[in-house]
């Protein structure tokens, strides 16, 4: 501990260095935590988009017509058959008006309202699977079928959404990696100061037959020590970030998904805990053991 007042500025060094490396660390974990409960609550709520055709798409199946009752029941007898009923969890069907209805909603205020009629909106068979991953079934089916102007699953939108969440956790990461690197150099420059202002100390145990796991001990205490303030902080702020944003702020703003709860984010704290003690340990032992040169 003596260690620890004597270079107190490099050991507040170390701590804060060790609380921000930690800290993505954690976001890094949380957003890992986050994505998976996202994909299971999407993933599970996936449906295909069997768009019929309009009066101004002039695909090969829809030659500029609006699809009428016989391909409406066409598709919807298919859906009931044997071969997608077994596949089929539910269904239903959106008619221009209200495809108008929900598009007004979803521009409200918007000038595009003005230039846009109900049939210009696709009318469409929305279809929940229970099992999405098998939304080809429903694409090979109505793939050409006339009357229909194209299929859609929701799960090839979320992937591109989840691809680049994924991509911002593991930059998360990459940052939290260089700053742990930081972190080690600081706590091996910690120790060897801290070592350097004891060398009298350190000679006189060497000299009455001390072994060096005896002399290093003392050190590698003091950088997990350090360490550890740093890491309970990271805990701490993870756990906060949990509570006031993501509880506090995204579930009351943006109440449309799943979100991880404070309880999920417990799992950070040791984590990072564990993760601080041992650099620490690794470091400290490096520098200590070069300064006596082991």
């Amino acid at each position: 501990m003596s260690g620890l007042r004597r270079n107190i500025s490099v050991v507040i060094s170390v701590i804060l260095v060790t609380f921000v490396s930690l800290t993505f660390v954690g976001a890094a974990i949380l957003m890992q935590l986050q994505i998976q409960q996202m994909k299971t609550f999407w993933f599970d709520r996936a449906q295909v988009a069997v768009y019929l055709c309009t009066d101004y798409d002039e695909s090969p199946t829809c030659s500029g017509s609006d699809a009428g009752e016989a391909e409406i029941t066409a598709v919807e007898d298919a859906l009931k058959s044997d071969t997608l009923a077994p596949y089929v969890d539910d269904y239903f069907f959106i008619t221009h008006e209200k495809a108008y209805e929900e598009f007004q909603e979803q521009f409200k205020g918007n000038p595009i309202l003005d230039i846009t009629k109900p049939e210009q909106l696709n009318q469409t068979f929305w279809v929940k699977l229970k099992d999405s991953s098998r939304s080809e079934i429903i694409e090979e089916t109505f793939a050409g079928i006339p009357g229909v102007q194209s299929v859609s699953d929701q799960r090839s939108l979320l992937d591109r959404i989840f691809l680049f969440l994924g991509v911002a956790s593991y930059t998360a990461i990459s940052i939290a990696g260089l700053m742990l690197v930081a972190a080690m150099l600081l706590i091996s420059t910690t120790i060897r100061l801290s070592a350097y202002s004891r060398r009298r100390e350190i000679g006189i145990m060497r000299l009455v037959g001390a072994s060096n796991r005896f002399i290093q001990t003392p050190f590698i205490l003091e950088g997990i020590i350090a360490a550890l303030i740093g890491a309970v902080l990271a805990g701490a702020a993870s756990v906060a970030i949990v509570k006031f944003f993501v509880q506090g702020f995204l579930v009351s703003e943006v109440p449309f998904t799943s979100y991880i709860t404070v309880e999920q984010s417990l799992v950070v704290p040791p984590i990072l805990l564990i993760v601080g003690a041992i650099l620490s340990a690794i470091a400290a032992k490096i520098a200590i053991a070069r300064y006596l040169r082991v």
